[in-house]
């Protein structure tokens, strides 16, 4: 849909102590950080990081400027900052869909440190530039032009411009959501249509997969974002939609078959989606609603089930619009839950989880929302060390 105007707690036990140099910012290659890309559409765009601290509250820590600009709007699925924590690399990426760059950052001086463009076509003024990475290449999905970009991971964070490939709906779709794994990347199109693609040679390559979901021929309702488990089982698809929709299709051969559509609520919306770390709840941000929804996940039969749903959260008519989602932990259900809130100023509401024995809450802190001066159009956020998978 588009939006018109558009760590775990650390369990130490050490009999030695390893002292990790540090820089004038205090931040560390094992630092933990919550951030976004504030989408600032003059005067240069920025990213925001904020420390999270073990009862998962949120604590501005620096504002890392790029010299690009962004859009401050466009799909909600679109993961427009995305970070990698692979070997020496520690590295932010942000998109500046204004002006069609990305950015990188070094997590472990907060600092700018490199940018790449992709073709003279790639664009994505209208509805933005979404992300996904893996340890090799960052893959950039331009909503104006259609095609996905492949770029080169490289040491000290740079990116190196592969080359680009023309992707497009069933019915005249533009690229929407995206995720990897392995060797398979997984797109939404906005339009009730899917596809995956051969990403082991880098530049993307069209499995010949791409259908109409059960949901857009079935419940009106359009894939928007997508996540992937751990073992690359299962791809999972928030809907577009006037309740809580999730659809779920068996990758495991390599390519997308038919979905299976669970109704999960009555939740607004569910574009935004993301699996906990151990994968038993499945996240839900119902975007044009003011809530956020966990679904019960059995990771081995890709099966969900009705869980928990937050109260009204605090602030809403303030913003209007919730997209991204973000996690404190990197184990177990993840601790925290995070959520854009796309206002004037925007903000990051702050969900704490108890789940056990079958049953879950999702309760939004005291400390929430957090405000976000810098973003008047706050649609992706993201949490460093990232999710293992």
């Amino acid at each position: 849909m588009k939006k018109f105007l558009c760590i775990p707690l650390l369990l130490m036990i050490l009999s030695m102590v390893v002292v990790s140099p540090t820089n004038e910012f205090g931040a560390t290659p094992s630092a933990h950080f919550v951030f976004t890309n504030d989408d600032v559409t003059s005067e240069g765009n920025s990213a925001t990081f904020y420390r999270v601290a073990n009862d998962g509250k949120l604590t501005k820590k620096k504002i890392v400027r790029t010299t690009w600009n962004g859009i401050a709007g466009g799909y909600f699925a679109m993961n427009r900052i995305v970070a990698l924590e692979s070997g020496t690399l520690n590295c932010v990426y942000l998109s500046d869909a204004g002006t069609g760059q990305l950015v990188s950052i070094d997590v472990s001086s907060l600092k700018t440190a490199a940018s790449a463009k992709g073709s003279k076509n790639d664009a994505g003024t209208s509805n933005g530039i979404g992300l996904a990475v893996n340890s090799n290449y960052l893959y950039a999905s331009f909503s104006d032009s259609n095609t996905i970009g492949t770029f080169q991971v490289q040491a000290g964070c740079k990116m190196h411009f592969i080359g680009d490939v023309s992707v497009g709906g069933l019915n005249g779709g533009v690229i929407d959501g995206m995720a990897i794994h392995s060797d398979i990347l997984v797109a939404t199109y906005g339009d009730g249509s899917i596809e995956s693609f051969n990403i082991a040679s880098g530049v993307p390559v069209s499995n010949g997969d791409e259908q109409d979901s059960t949901g857009s021929r079935n419940d009106s309702a359009y894939p928007g974002g997508v996540d992937i488990t751990s073992d690359g089982h299962f791809a999972i698809f928030g809907d577009v939609s006037t309740s809580t929709i999730v659809e779920v299709s068996d990758i495991s051969s390599g390519q997308l078959t038919k979905t299976i559509v669970y109704h999960l609520g009555r939740g607004i919306g569910s574009s935004n989606i993301l699996l906990s770390p151990d994968e038993t709840l499945l996240y839900i941000d119902n975007n044009q609603g003011d809530t956020v929804t966990a679904a019960f996940f059995d990771k081995a039969t890709g099966k969900l089930s009705k869980g928990c749903i937050s109260n009204k959260l605090k602030g809403y008519g303030a913003w209007t619009y919730s997209a991204a989602l973000a996690l404190q932990n990197t184990t177990g259900d993840g601790g925290t839950v995070y959520v854009a809130e796309f206002g004037s100023p925007s903000s990051i509401g702050v969900i704490d989880v108890q789940s056990s024995g079958g049953k879950c809450t999702l309760k939004e802190s005291s400390s929430s929302p957090v405000i976000d001066q810098s973003s008047s159009g706050l649609l992706s956020i993201g949490a460093y060390p990232p999710r293992p998978f």
